[in-house]
């Protein structure tokens, strides 16, 4: 007896793509809703209270210097090897390639720009904010601090806030933001903050960065994800203009060029508009070929044409044939005998 085979979870995956030939009607978008909103404001004054704190040296400040005399790296140092690997993904060049290789590759499948768009938007974003803040606060890292206890801000460094922690939070949270459907969501979304929490840590186990650094790029990260919704319209009307140029760099391929007709040789030229003397007699236009010089007729000999009949075959080298002195060329009369003998 013939049973079918029960299909797997990669099987269903997998057919559901093939079910994917066009670019889906109503892709889900998400907008900048009431909740959004609070937790973008929230969010935002968040991040604003860590930084007045660190200015202000409180007793987050106190915090980081107890961490860093800790000293993590020496507690444990079995896990150092992992963690240095582990720390790569939140570096920017290693995560981009890898997030944008799977939105390219999902791009592909939906005839859709969106995925790569909301990534660039998104890193674009995250550069500005970040660095700005980092050169604009200047603070320094654990390993290059200056005195016992002060916060080291505005010393010429670049640390504040955590640029692994907030590039994780957001090349990892895109996937997230990109799901399209509520479960995917949520586990996308509590992989990320696994994720970008590892990666904030393994900072300060390592020594680079203080424990307020890793809290405030955890903020930095989460507002950038929070306001891609007010970046939407924008990003549709650049899809919307990069798939009107390649439709227009597809059709001047595919247009043929017109050839050039030449007019007939001898065809009166056009006249003016306007009465002259000049107009009442018909100008003859030019043949077309009249600019270029007359080529020579080299089929012809020199001299005057005789008929094939009557010219002798020659070759480089001469005649072939022997010399007949009795031989009569043709065309002339001889006289025969009427009778033979």
């Amino acid at each position: 007896m013939r049973t079918e085979r029960k299909l797997t979870r990669l099987d269903r995956v997998f057919a559901r793509l093939d079910r994917e030939p066009e670019r889906p009607a109503h892709i889900d978008v998400p907008r900048m809703s009431r909740h959004r909103v609070v937790l973008f404001a929230s969010t935002l004054a968040f991040y604003l209270a860590i930084v007045w704190a660190v200015v202000i040296t409180s007793w987050l400040v106190r915090l980081d210097w107890q961490v860093m005399f800790f000293r993590p790296y020496q507690q444990w140092p079995e896990i150092h090897a992992f963690l240095d690997y582990y720390v790569v993904l939140g570096q920017r060049g290693p995560t981009a390639v890898m997030v944008a290789a799977w939105l390219g590759w999902r791009s592909w499948r939906q005839h859709t720009l969106r995925p790569l768009l909301v990534l660039g938007a998104s890193l674009l974003l995250l550069n500005v904010t970040v660095g700005a803040a980092k050169i604009g606060m200047g603070r320094l890292g654990p390993h290059y601090a200056t005195s016992v206890g002060s916060n080291e801000m505005w010393l010429g460094g670049d640390i504040f806030p955590s640029g692994h922690t907030a590039n994780a939070v957001v090349t990892w949270g895109i996937l997230a933001y990109l799901a399209s459907t509520p479960w995917a969501r949520r586990w996308l979304s509590a992989l990320s903050a696994v994720v970008s929490l590892g990666v904030g840590l393994t900072t300060v186990y390592l020594g680079t960065h203080w424990l307020s650094d890793v809290v405030l790029g955890w903020a930095a990260g989460l507002l950038i994800l929070l306001a891609l919704p007010w970046c939407e319209p924008l990003i549709a009307r650049a899809e919307t203009v990069l798939f009107d140029l390649r439709d227009a760099w597809r059709d001047r391929l595919r247009r043929p060029v017109p050839s050039a007709v030449p007019e007939p040789v001898g065809a009166p030229a056009a006249r003016p508009l306007g009465g002259g003397a000049g107009d009442r007699e018909p100008s003859v236009r030019e043949p077309v070929a009249a600019s270029r010089p007359p080529r020579p007729q080299g089929f012809l000999a020199p001299g005057p044409h005789t008929a094939r009949s009557e010219r002798t075959p020659v070759t480089p080298v001469g005649s072939r044939r022997p010399p007949q002195t009795d031989r009569v060329t043709r065309g002339t009369a001889s006289a025969r005998p009427l009778t033979g003998g």
